[in-house]
């Protein structure tokens, strides 16, 4: 069923822990009212992560359209302010033509650039940006993080110690604008990007039921294809500070591909950084998404849809 000749646009939000069965639920939910689905999830843009993401395939394309899913090169630093207005364009366009605007994905600033804006942080200059960069390939991590804690100890305390691209985010930003990421970060955003009162999910299964399909979909993923996908992007000879290589299965799998270690334990670290990332996801939607809708699972979800939309 369309949405065409509703009242008013509309949209719904799904977000949740990875293998959580969001996207199955945005899917089934696109195909009932007649909407597009649009990718909320960080690595799921770039064309060179399809399997190790579970990017969805060509039978869930021919359901419902599908937008912002493998656009971006593994060589670009995609950002939430470029999510954010790609996000827009794609919802803005569906509402045009009436169709519901299906948002889901993982990537908790992304939902919440959408909702609440971003932070009007000043563009840095590129000489700025390329000599922390250059410092980090040459002089170390080590040498960047001790400029970081001197300059900007409170920044330090809350950038990981191992966090390359954040540190030298941190770094660049202090030295452009004269002030510390956090004191921008603090400051009032730019206006949400998206009208109206969107249907908002979280889908938060229970945690044995995740830590299993969270296995079963690492193996699946081997069967796919994951290593010839890890072997190719590796191959490139990227920057290993870039996002898509930092993408959960290319940092356990690359020594599998290179030879240095078996299959069995390379899964088995790639099952364990999947559950803490999801552990990690859940932790920021209780801290930012508590007035959301939370379901257990997609059934219970796509039924809480169908009522708060009104539109089946």
């Amino acid at each position: 069923m369309s949405c065409a000749g509703s009242p008013r646009p509309l949209s719904v939000l799904i977000a949740g822990p990875t293998g959580g069965g969001k996207s199955g639920l945005a899917l089934d939910l696109a195909a009932g009212l007649g909407g597009v689905v649009i990718n909320a999830d960080a690595m799921q843009v770039y064309r060179d992560l399809s399997i190790l993401t579970a990017r969805p395939g060509a039978a869930d394309e021919a359901r419902a359209p599908h937008r912002l899913y493998g656009v971006v090169d593994a060589g670009d630093a995609y950002s939430a302010g470029r999510w954010r207005h790609d996000a827009a364009s794609c919802i803005d366009d569906a509402h045009e033509r009436g169709l519901a605007a299906i948002v889901v994905g993982g990537t908790g600033l992304y939902f919440e650039s959408l909702v609440g804006g971003l932070s009007r942080i000043p563009p840095v200059p590129a000489p700025v940006r390329d000599k922390w960069r250059k410092m980090v390939e040459e002089d170390g991590l080590g040498e960047v993080r001790s400029e970081l804690e001197s300059r900007d100890p409170d920044m330090a305390r809350r950038i990981a110690p191992t966090d390359a691209q954040r540190t030298v985010r941190a770094l660049e930003v202090l030295e452009a604008s004269g002030r510390s990421l956090g004191w921008w970060q603090r400051q009032a955003g730019e206006a949400a990007a998206i009208s109206g009162d969107p249907v908002r999910i979280v889908v938060a299964p229970p945690r044995e039921w995740l830590h299993a399909r969270i296995e079963r979909r690492a193996r699946a993923m081997i069967e796919a294809g994951a290593l010839v996908e890890v072997r190719r992007l590796v191959g490139r000879g990227l920057d290993p500070g870039l996002p898509a290589m930092k993408a959960i299965g290319v940092r356990e799998l690359a020594p599998v591909v290179s030879g240095a270690c078996e299959l069995d334990p390379a899964l088995r670290a790639m099952c364990a950084a999947t559950r803490r990332y999801a552990r990690r996801q859940l932790t920021w939607a209780r801290g930012h998404m508590a007035g959301w809708r939370w379901v257990e699972s997609t059934d219970e979800g796509l039924e809480l849809a169908w009522s708060l939309t009104g539109r089946r």
